[in-house]
């Protein structure tokens, strides 16, 4: 039911306690987002992306509180449910229903159910995390998106509203955090802010397992070993320089 809706049936309509404070710090934390955003360009440092992340993670948070709580699972039979870990493509994540699912395949003698269709997205923790490849214009959609809820949001909106601009916000957040990572330039899956070795071959500029390549050469070399002198003798030194006379 809207705010419009109580007050026509005359039961009144009280703003939740905190949303003004709330909505408030949200509008704040967003009105110089797309400022910031425009100073930067595709192919900007990944430091310069690390502000936007920050404050989109404070407003993300922001508006989530503002907003219904989120079910865990994503089930609404079983919202604060055990995760299932290994949730085949295209089930949810409840571990209650997944279970009676697979009892209800064996059942069936092994024949595999009808699989629900894929989500468009990942969900993490009811939170939309949208699909890669993360670059500049993505992120920029995504503020669009939330400047536009932002610019309708009000203390009397419907609780809808809060969960669109929540999921809006995360959207933009984990786009934001991705774009903040180091880059790959040096190619290495282990170390991919690393610095470039100038002198490495062709795939192996990552300078940290350059430096480790070289060290396991040298290690694997053979030590030369001094020949044995026997008791009595004395080994005949090769001097480099003349010793000075007395």
């Amino acid at each position: 039911m809207t705010p419009q809706d109580q007050h026509s049936s005359g039961r009144g309509y009280s703003v939740p306690t905190g949303r003004p404070y709330a909505l408030k710090e949200l509008q704040a934390s967003l009105g110089s987002l797309g400022d910031h955003l425009r100073e930067l360009y595709d192919g900007s440092h990944p430091a310069e992306y690390e502000g936007i992340a920050d404050a989109l993670h404070i407003a993300f948070r922001t508006a989530a509180g503002l907003a219904p709580a989120k079910s865990y699972t994503g089930c609404a039979e079983h919202p604060n449910g055990a995760l299932d870990p290994e949730a085949p493509d295209g089930w949810g994540r409840c571990l209650i229903c997944n279970d009676r699912r697979r009892v209800g395949q064996r059942a069936q003698g092994g024949r595999a159910a009808a699989a629900a269709p894929p989500a468009g997205e990942q969900r993490r923790l009811g939170y939309p995390v949208p699909d890669p490849p993360y670059t500049h214009e993505l992120l920029r959609a995504h503020l669009r998106t939330v400047e536009d809820r932002r610019f309708h949001l009000g203390i009397s909106s419907p609780a809808e509203d809060f969960v669109r601009i929540a999921d809006d916000l995360h959207r933009a957040f984990i786009v934001a955090r991705e774009l903040s990572r180091p880059r790959n330039a040096s190619g290495c899956s282990e170390h991919p802010g690393a610095p470039i070795d100038p002198d490495a071959p062709p795939g192996e500029a990552c300078i940290f397992c350059a430096g480790r390549k070289r060290r396991a050469q040298r290690s694997a070399q053979t030590p030369e070993m001094l020949p044995r002198i026997r008791r009595g003798e004395r080994r005949q030194l090769h001097r480099r320089f003349e010793r000075p006379p007395g």
